[in-house]
């Protein structure tokens, strides 16, 4: 039908139309490995049966092992490709990403400061790659303007004690629970702790990473996971993502993470290395028809096959 096209419906009769999936609104980098940033989000919140509105903060230039160099977007420009789609769809979630600068980080605090009953899910990820005085404005901004609206802060155990511990100094890690008290003097209201190195039991030769929801009273929930010899990029964009994708759809806290962690634990199991660098997490691994044994990911060389992990990584 060309848009020229008359209907032969009956005069006056409403077309029947399937109710619109709920909409996460997802600020982040431009990826082009598309392990993580907006194709990783967008991905994600899809395979979750959700819908993405990306909106790119800025150029990421990297490959599937490191990244080179970025170039952050003007912040009027952030805020008009926000504003254009706000005015015309109702979001349900937010997905916070890297925002590229700390001009970025007050232009889009500010759009989230008109929604305030949407929940906010906030990623922080590693950013050693990024310039020091630039990281340490971009992490200042973020604690001031969007951590006192965020729901969950989801990153890594290493990354979050950086982020909201800087001074910390005990030989002890510190625990989810300190996190959280540290994210709740900024006024977020949980931390999703990812990769707590948990010692080996006695005689076990297996090694676990915990992954737990933590609130200033103490740990919520959480799941463990096999630490397995291989390398992934975009796990923390693809777990924030699923878990903004469950919360628009009207899932609880606590189940929602839940869910997200088990989806992340398969994306992760049924991870493929389009390249020569991390493995990527596969967010359609339930929409692929099942290999036969012995068969490696498409794209895979055999022995990065055989670096790959192997069966359920899932432990409770």
């Amino acid at each position: 039908m060309t848009a020229e096209s008359t209907s032969t419906e009956p005069a006056g009769e409403a077309l029947q139309e399937q109710p619109a999936p709920a909409c996460v609104m997802s600020f982040n980098a431009s990826d082009p490995s598309g392990a993580g940033g907006v194709a990783g989000d967008v991905a994600t919140v899809a395979a979750m049966g959700a819908h993405a509105l990306p909106v790119v903060t800025s150029i990421v230039m990297r490959d599937t092992a490191e990244v080179f160099d970025h170039h952050t977007l003007d912040a009027e420009v952030v805020v008009e490709q926000a504003r254009s789609i706000l005015e015309d769809v109702t979001i349900a979630a937010w997905k916070v990403g890297f925002l590229g600068s700390a001009e970025n980080v007050s232009s889009v605090a500010e759009i989230l400061s008109d929604y305030p009953d949407v929940p906010l899910v906030a990623y922080m990820p590693n950013l050693s790659w990024v310039e020091e005085d630039d990281q340490q404005a971009y992490l200042d901004a973020f604690r001031e303007l969007v951590l006192p609206q965020t729901e969950v802060l989801v990153g890594s155990h290493q990354t979050l004690t950086d982020f909201l511990l800087p001074e910390w100094e005990s030989d002890r890690p510190a625990s989810p629970r300190e996190l959280a008290v540290a994210a709740a003097e900024h006024g977020t209201r949980f931390v999703l702790v990812t990769s707590v190195v948990l010692p080996n039991a006695k005689g076990a030769s297996e090694q676990f990473l915990d992954n737990v929801l933590a609130s200033p009273q103490g740990a919520i929930t959480g799941e463990k996971f096999e630490r397995f010899e291989v390398s992934f990029v975009g796990a923390g964009d693809t777990l924030s993502a699923a878990l903004a994708a469950l919360l628009a759809s009207g899932a609880e806290l606590h189940a929602a993470v839940g869910e997200a962690l088990a989806f992340l634990d398969q994306a992760l199991d049924a991870g493929f290395r389009p390249g020569m660098g991390n493995v990527v997490p596969d967010r359609f691994f339930w929409a692929l028809p099942p290999g036969e044994d012995g068969e490696g990911e498409p794209g895979e060389e055999p022995d990065a096959a055989a670096d790959a992990p192997k069966g359920p990584r899932h432990v409770h």
